[in-house]
């Protein structure tokens, strides 16, 4: 993993006002990590924690990945985390399993994924992309260096680098470039737009066409931005440790003071912006426009401080898989043998024997059967994906049945020098100031 060309962030400027801040996770490292739904809110730190709490902001599921946690990535029902050392791990189940692998010669800045598809962007300025099996399709060079911005749909990929930003369709042709007034430091998408933040101080919007757009005006290079649904609200954090708010128009509506580090990531949900810093806070922001107009008062709700619950077990990578009951509901698959590569198939009737599923990399032993709660058939068509918890397969009379676990995970949880860690920089807790074009 490459760090961010950053050093430590500035505090607001004087007399900025202070965001009504509802909740404040302190995860205990820098966070780039977030993830917001109905249900939780997600944040994964750079010391592998990831915590998921309820939207009043109690601690409900933790989890321990091997390393750094770079982004927090929805694929329809699906959630996953990249991660400093190469790896992908899927968080939908109760544990965490690795779901990719990415080469070794891959130094990831950013990563998503679409219908199980996975693009990585590098901080070369390349973009590669893998299919549900980690089999590599096709990797471009979109610019000499940089790449903090990659997101995907179903037309495509939108990779933003040093010099702007590129669109290629799924085969890997490219569908358009535009260049950005400095280096792309994030991306938002919404359905007919990406959103890019830069170190020229702007959100640089373009269609997924390629028609550039607004371009709405900040006071620092932009670490995050995110947007309302359809682009209603376009929202931004500088690395002067402030967020804005401006109306689809461009009009800025508000600048306001976190009151706890840069946004290195954001997300905005129902009225409420979620952001996670570079002083490892993950915190609830309320943008309405009653909280907003009280903020300008100088009121501001009392700050709800949250701990992490050590009530609540920490789940991790390469931990034994439960043995299912014999007489289990469930889909039965297997682990093969093929080509040189072990793939999973699904056993049951009433699935395509000869397609794969995509299955926990970490887990795969040729032989091992395995129960699932169900498998669904992947949008393109062609593979199936699990759905719910994944067991031991019953053991027929007389098998022995021991404890499955991912071996190679578990090592690497233990490993104090892993091979891809980040040299960083600056401290831990630091961020640092980006580098202007």
């Amino acid at each position: 993993m490459t760090e961010r060309p950053v050093t430590t962030s500035r505090a607001a400027k004087a007399g900025t006002t202070r965001a009504p801040v509802l909740w404040r996770y302190d995860s205990g490292d820098r966070a780039f990590g977030v993830f917001v739904d109905d249900e939780l809110c997600w944040v994964g730190d750079d010391d592998g924690q990831i915590s998921a709490l309820d939207h009043e902001g109690k601690v409900v599921r933790r989890m321990k990945v091997p390393e750094g946690v770079m982004s927090l990535v929805r694929d329809g029902q699906w959630l996953y985390c990249g991660c400093q050392d190469g790896k992908v791990y899927d968080l939908s189940g109760a544990q965490p399993f690795e779901a990719y692998e990415i080469s070794e010669d891959v130094n990831i800045l950013w990563l998503d994924i679409h219908d199980g598809s996975l693009a990585v962007s590098s901080n070369d300025g390349q973009v590669t992309v893998l299919d549900h099996d980690c089999d590599k399709l096709w990797a471009k060079k979109s610019y000499t260096s940089g790449g903090w911005m990659v997101r995907c749909d179903g037309a495509g990929i939108y990779h933003g680098h040093a010099d702007g930003v590129t669109a290629y369709d799924w085969t890997g042709k490219k569908l358009w470039a535009k260049k950005t007034e400095g280096s792309v430091l994030f991306g938002w998408q919404e359905d007919t737009e990406v959103y890019a933040g830069t170190t020229s101080d702007h959100v640089e919007v373009f269609s997924k066409a390629g028609v550039p757009g607004r371009r709405y005006k900040c006071d620092d290079s932009v670490f995050s931005c995110a947007a309302a649904p359809g682009g209603k609200y376009v929202f931004a954090g500088d690395n002067a440790s402030s967020v804005y708010c401006f109306d689809r128009a461009g009009t800025r509506l508000w600048k306001l003071d976190t009151t706890c580090g840069s946004a290195l990531s954001m997300q905005y949900h129902a009225d409420k912006l979620y952001i996670v810093t570079g002083d490892g806070a993950f915190a609830c922001i309320d943008v309405s426009e009653a909280a907003i107009a009280q903020a300008r008062e100088g009121k501001v709700p009392d700050l709800k401080l949250v701990k992490a619950e050590r009530s609540v077990q920490v789940a991790t990578v390469g931990q034994a898989l439960p043995q299912a009951a014999a007489g289990a509901a469930g889909v039965l698959v297997e682990c093969v043998e093929e080509g040189g590569k072990v793939r999973v198939r699904p056993l049951s009737p009433g699935f395509n024997e000869d397609f794969n599923v995509q299955f926990p990399r970490d887990i795969r032993t040729p032989g091992t059967r395995y129960l699932v709660d169900g498998l669904e058939l992947s949008g393109s068509g062609g593979f199936y994906r699990v759905r719910g918890q994944i067991r031991l397969a019953p053991t027929a009379a007389g098998e022995a049945a021991g404890p499955v676990v991912a071996k190679k995970a578990a090592k690497k949880v233990a490993s104090a020098a892993p091979a891809k860690k980040v040299t960083k920089a600056a401290p831990a807790k630091k961020t640092a100031k980006k580098v202007r074009a």
